[in-house]
Parts: C-alpha cells; structure tokens; sequence
C-alpha cells in the first residue's frame, strides 16, 4: 500500500474501528470515535508521522467528550484538534514542519505547540499539540508549572475531571479511559481522576470547573469532590480574575446554568466568585412577605434562556443573574408589614458594574449588562400607560439593548398568578407593537434632531462650547416629546430656549 502525500507511513483502512476497552463504550460510539478520525486527514497524518518518529499520539479533551456524549449528532467537520504526544516541544515542532502551514510558539514554553492546516478541498484545520505534561499553579499564576510526563495515563491523571480525561490514539484508534471517564459521562456524575484534594491543590481554578462543567454537561459533582470544593473554597482566591470570570463566562453560557451557580453556592465557592449569591441565599422572609430573591433569580434565567436566539446570549443571562442584586441592601420591612426593595435597580446596577470590574470583564460588555440591570424595572413605571414621548425616551435610553431588555422584563415574570402574568406578557406586547408603529412612522432608531452642532453654532453666533451641546440635547428632548420636526421648526424651537436663557441669566 502506498502512503498518502504528506504522511510517513502506509494508508489506512479508510473504515477504521476503534479498540474497544472500556464495556460501556457502545458500538455506536465505537464507530463515532473511528469517523472521529476518519473524518479529520490531519490527524491520521499526524498520527504517521509521530509514530514514525517513534512517539505516541493521543486525540484528548473536549472532542473526545463531546463526541461520546452526542453519538451521532455531532459535527466533527467544525472541531479543532487537541493533542497529547511523548514528543517533546522541539520534537513536536519537527515533526510539524512541512505539514502545518503555520506554526505558533507561544505555549511552547508550557509545552504546547500550536500549528494550522490549510489544504485546497479541505477545511482549514486548527490543531494544538502538547507533550504529556504534570502541570501545577503557584498561587495566583495563570500559568502552569510544567513537568513533562511519560504516559498518557499519567497525563490524563493530571487533568481537571474523569469526563475529560479521556483520549484515543492516532493512528491506531485505540480508546484510553483509565478513570471511567465514559461511565462518569453515562451518569452525569462530575469527579476528579485523582483524590479531589490533590487535584484542586494543584490548581483552585478546576473548583469554578466543576461548577462549569455541572452547567455545560447538565451534571453532578461526585459527593467526596463537591466536599473537597468547599473545604477549599478560600483558595481560589489565589487564582487571577481573569481565568476565574472566563469559567464564569462558560458556566454561564451552559445548558442549565442553574446547575453551576448551585453548585458555586453550596460549596461556598461564590463567595470568592459572585458573593453577591451568597447575599441573595440570605434574602429570605420565613413569613413569605416577599418571593424567595435567590429562586426567583434562578426562575428568571431559565426564563431568559427560552427567550434568546439559536446561540447562549451571555450577557442577558448574566442581566438575569444580577438583575435583583441589589434587593438585600434596599429591603425595608414597614410597620403594615410590606416589604420594599426601593431604588434596587439602580443599587445593583452599582454593585454590577463593580463586580465585573474586579473580575475583569471588557468595558463593552460590563456596560451592557449593568445597563439592563439599571433598566429591568422601567417598563413597570409606565403602569398608567405610554405616551408617545415615554416610547420614544424608552427605546432611546434602552438603545441597542432595546431586545434583550424586553426580554429580560418577560423573563422577569415568575408570578404563580396566571392571570398577572399574562397581564404583564400582554403588555409588553403591546409596548413592543407601539415600537414597532413608531419606528415605521418616525424612522425611530434615527431619532436625531434635524440639525447638528455646527448649524447651532451658526444659527445662534456662538462659538463652540457646553452652550453647544446643552442646546443639541434640548432638540433632543423635544425631539422625543414631539416627534418628528423638520429644520425650520427645530430653528425656531432654538430660538425660544436661547431666548429664555437670556431672560434667566443662564
């Protein structure tokens, strides 16, 4: 048999089936795992030419998971390929050479090499490739301590849970799961390959990996490993923010983030990541003057999920998680015994905000977010109906977060009174129909007052200053409350502000 260009070695059976080593690897999973490699060239050729040089190749990680636990369904032509080899990173980078198109370095130091596939007909392929390694973290690094290994099982050891501490070597298909990994995956049970202490002392972060991999896999931490995690909660302060709020992006995202965020609570681990949980845990009233905060919280998300599109909208979900935040610094208990959270939109808007600081996050989303915190309650000020002006001012100051907020305000509805909360979606129906008349009456989304800075400054003979942009906002405003206005008007609207400024001395 001849070999294909490219490779070290001869051509393989084009319909490989993959050893069976594990009794509860199903044949149908079998098969997935050889189309795993089937379907990818790259790493049957990968696999020659390591093995030509005498080192082993192991497909690893979250494609070797996800393809178990989809069986058929999964779409092997998107994914990205992970590696683990005995080669070392000199080795790796030779026997890459040639083959990738492009070659990366900058994880080489941890042991990983990074490398790209592009070849006409085929789908350019994204590859990573590291050498069996013993990673551990000094306090607060967001890198590993790399010690190389000799076998994939004591690399697997090494990893954060038995569901990703499987693999299956190229170019032979042999499936390695020394852990139970697949069983764990079976099961939906989370738990470390090795005693969960020495796991999460070797790096705190895979505590917050427990609680995302209990959101993405929909699953439950082993009972020794969900204790291990709140024995040794306090350590993850030694972890960087930046590697704690990417875990919390995830979690969130995940199928049933319900799952992760119970879990951060239960262990205690929100306390290093999201103590405002722990807060809203403790927004009880035993006499039921008020809704359980922390539950209604959980109610909304799930409620915002069915409201998003095809992707996880991580930033409504997390609106979501800390739309109520700030009720426990706002709740009044008065002498009738009604209970009152004034002003908790703008409180919590506050406490986000500084809360995604601290963890991180880039400005544009921490803005959107606190944004639809400060914002979740508006539609509920407009009970006696809306004017014209307040759809304007509405759609205006949502801006384009006009969707998620009205999607936050249905999510926001968890009342067991039917007819309340049938009332309230009918209503948001409604203000989203009036937005809709507006907008193709009025081209709302260009709602801009029809002259600009340099006409005001010619107009009224001022030279540029705030004068400027306090005249510009009041054409603003009465663009708002008035509608549509055509040039002279806006003029003349300029006209009677300037001169009532005069008169006032301003």
């Amino acid at each position: 048999m001849t070999g294909r260009p490219g490779s070290l070695g001869p051509a393989l059976d084009p319909d490989p089936k993959p050893t069976v080593t594990d009794p509860d690897l199903s044949t149908d999973q079998a098969a997935q795992l050889g189309r795993l490699v089937d379907v990818h060239p790259e790493a049957r050729e990968l696999g020659e030419r390591f093995a030509a040089a005498g080192h082993q190749l192991y497909l690893v990680g979250g494609t070797v998971r996800d393809t178990l636990l989809s069986g058929g369904g999964a779409d092997l032509e998107l994914v990205d390929l992970d590696f683990a080899t005995s080669a070392h990173p000199e080795e790796t980078q030779r026997l890459v050479r040639g083959w990738a198109t492009a070659v990366w370095l900058t994880g080489a130091e941890f042991g990983t090499v990074s490398c790209q596939r592009e070849e006409p007909g085929r789908a350019t392929r994204n590859v990573e490739i590291t050498t069996f390694r013993s990673d551990s973290y000094s306090p607060g690094s967001r890198h590993p301590e790399v010690s190389y290994g000799e076998t994939i099982e004591g690399d697997l050891a090494r990893r954060d849970l038995t569901v990703n501490a499987m693999a299956v070597a190229v170019p032979d298909y042999h499936f390695v799961d020394p852990f139970g990994g697949l069983r764990d995956l079976h099961t939906g049970v989370l738990r470390t390959p090795i005693d969960p202490e020495t796991s999460f002392g070797d790096d705190p972060l895979r505590m917050v990996r427990l609680a995302r991999f209990a959101a993405v896999l929909d699953a439950e931490a082993e009972e020794a490993t969900a204790a291990a995690a709140t024995r040794m909660a306090a350590e993850l302060a030694t972890v960087s923010a930046e590697r704690v709020r990417d875990e919390l992006i995830k979690l969130v995202r995940g199928r049933a983030p319900r799952r992760g965020i119970e879990l951060l609570a239960a262990t205690g681990l929100a306390d290093e990541v999201l103590p405002e949980l722990r807060e809203l845990k403790e927004c009880r009233d035993p006499i039921h003057r008020h809704k359980d905060v922390y539950e209604h919280t959980l109610a909304v998300i799930e409620n915002a999920m069915a409201l998003e599109g095809e992707e996880p909208d991580f930033v409504l979900r997390f609106a979501a998680l800390m739309h109520d935040v700030g009720k426990p610094d706002t709740r009044e208990i008065h002498g009738d015994g009604t209970v009152t959270f004034h002003h908790h939109d703008v409180v919590g808007a506050r406490m986000t905000r500084r809360r995604m600081q601290q963890l991180r996050f880039d400005k544009q989303t921490t803005r959107d977010v606190t944004r639809l915190v400060e914002m979740h309650l508006r539609f509920h000020t407009y009970k006696l109906g809306w004017s014209d002006a307040a759809v304007r001012r509405y759609v205006r100051d949502a801006g384009e977060l006009l969707d998620r907020l009205n999607a936050l305000t249905r999510a926001d509805v968890t009342t067991r009174n039917p007819k309340k909360a049938a009332r309230i979606q009918r209503r948001v129906d409604e203000l989203e129909a009036r937005i809709a008349e507006l907008a193709e009456q009025e081209e709302l989304e260009a709602m801009r007052p029809p002259v600009d800075g340099n006409q005001i400054m010619s107009h009224l003979g001022i030279r540029p200053g705030p004068d400027v942009g306090r005249a510009w906002q009041y054409l603003l405003d009465q663009r708002i409350e008035r509608g549509p206005m055509s040039e002279q008007e806006a003029l003349a609207a300029l006209d009677d502000w300037w001169r009532d400024r005069e008169g006032t001395g301003a």
